[in-house]
């Protein structure tokens, strides 16, 4: 029987689009389903892609929101659905550990660096700013850090010859689009 997710985005959900397309007609094809995408942002671009792919999207904002309100309005929210697995896909807010603890290893990241080395916002200006030869997208459970949850896989992004951040962020987002269903399909199979 296939798993449930929501997907959870701030943004332009590239990588939410991607995991929609190996859904509907990839290798999570049958392995799962999208029961919504939500955004805790209004205008996030992502939000209308979702939508014109047919599937169900909602904003919950955090927005000017503390994070106990905000988090107990997206929770109610979950419970409509009530998934086996939160994706998040660009989602940038860091959820507290009483959130975490309603989903144990139960909610999936993606993040664009070594997570040993890098947590947190920037991880392609960083490396870029660090001029590495060679940095990381990392999948993990999210725990209750910022970024420090368990390691689920890892996968290297080649920088030799980048010369700018933009072009160090475009080979990152090809390694992110190219992994994350893959890893998300052993996890969920």
């Amino acid at each position: 029987m296939p798993k449930t997710i929501v997907i959870l985005i701030s943004g332009t959900g590239s990588n939410m689009l991607r995991i929609v397309e190996e859904t509907q007609h990839g290798i999570l094809r049958g392995v799962c389903t999208i029961s919504a995408v939500i955004a805790n942002k209004s205008d996030a671009p992502g939000l209308s892609l979702a939508r014109d792919r047919g599937l169900k999207t909602l904003c919950v904002p955090s927005k000017g929101k503390e994070q106990s309100i905000f988090e107990d309005a997206l929770l109610t929210t979950l419970d409509r659905w009530n998934p086996d697995y939160l994706v998040l896909a660009g989602f940038m807010r860091v959820l507290s550990p009483s959130f975490v603890a309603h989903f144990p290893k139960r909610i999936i990241n993606i993040h664009p660096a070594d997570t040993k080395l890098h947590q947190g916002l920037g991880a392609y200006k960083w490396a870029f700013a660090n001029k590495l030869k060679e940095t990381k997208v990392t999948i993990h459970f999210v725990d209750e850090g910022v970024d420090t949850g368990e390691i689920i896989a890892q996968f290297p992004v080649d920088l030799t010859g980048v010369t700018t951040e933009a072009e160090l962020e475009k080979r990152g987002l090809a390694v992110e689009h190219q992994i994350y269903s893959k890893v998300l399909r052993d996890i969920l199979i």
